[in-house]
């Protein structure tokens, strides 16, 4: 589906404006939408229908040309822009030129676990946005139920979460809830075995047993402290992945891989 080009939006058209408002939390809550940005996120929102505007550069417009053409058919509103515009829409400097408004996509905890989920992985007051958004894409690659973000974590729906994401929120259920407690208590009810990512943990995941024979939720904690001590005593196991190099730790994404992958080999995910 060809654009014209004759007179693209620019950085001040007002549409061009309330969609860069998007880029801040204030304005994704006032909005109830947030942007995606790159051929990956903005290519899933169309797919799944969580596009509702597309903001496209002439070059853009010619090197996504099937992405253009889908959003023709999902009746996303496509819009030509300048590349002044893509410059203010941008939340990276090297871009690509596309981006895409989108409807809320979050879940509640509530629904997701109403699924009766068998391998759930938690952000427990996740700060980092591309840890946040690369444990989406993992959770999505190894074949999990779901994401839920606990406690007070960056926001799923974020520019730089959704790009890291590159386009699995749109694949996988997420949820975000600020009360830590209170997920536990969901997860538990929902027969879901917590497991507490912990340094010093009592189950070394090389030899963990029947461990993760069962529906399982894996916490993951703040990349600067870990889970909350509480936290961690009011989880069925804490869980240690053993480190036989001199590395002190594992990055968060990283153990969040090693962890979600064991756990969809021993359920068959």
């Amino acid at each position: 589906m060809a654009l014209d080009f004759g007179q693209p939006f620019t950085e001040r058209t007002p549409r061009v404006v309330n969609a860069g408002k998007l880029k801040r939390g204030p304005g994704r809550r006032k909005a109830k939408a947030f942007l995606a940005e790159g051929e990956n996120a903005v290519e899933a929102a169309v797919a799944t229908g969580a596009a509702t505007d597309l903001f496209v550069t002439e070059f853009a417009a010619e090197r996504f040309e099937e992405i253009v053409r889908a959003a023709g058919y999902m009746d996303v509103y496509t819009h030509a822009i300048t590349d002044k515009a893509a410059d203010a829409l941008a939340d990276t400097v090297t871009h690509t030129g596309i981006f895409a408004v989108c409807k809320p996509v979050l879940w509640s905890v509530g629904a997701i676990l109403k699924g009766r989920p068998k391998l759930v992985a938690v952000c427990v007051e996740t700060a980092d946005p591309g840890n946040a958004g690369t444990i989406i894409r993992i959770a999505d690659a190894v074949g999990a139920d779901a994401v839920i973000f606990a406690g007070d974590t960056v926001d799923p729906e974020s520019p730089k979460v959704v790009r890291s994401t590159a386009g699995s929120l749109f694949q996988i259920p997420v949820a975000r809830d600020r009360d830590v407690r209170r997920v536990l208590g969901e997860l538990r009810a929902a027969g879901l075995s917590t497991l507490a990512t912990a340094i010093d943990g009592d189950t070394s995941l090389a030899a963990p047993g029947d461990l993760l024979d069962r529906p399982t939720a894996w916490l993951f904690g703040n990349e600067a402290h870990g889970l909350d001590e509480d936290v961690e005593a009011a989880c069925d196991a804490r869980v240690t992945i053993p480190i036989k190099g001199s590395a002190e730790s594992l990055n968060l994404a990283t153990a969040a891989a090693i962890c979600l992958w064991e756990s969809s080999k021993a359920l068959g995910e």
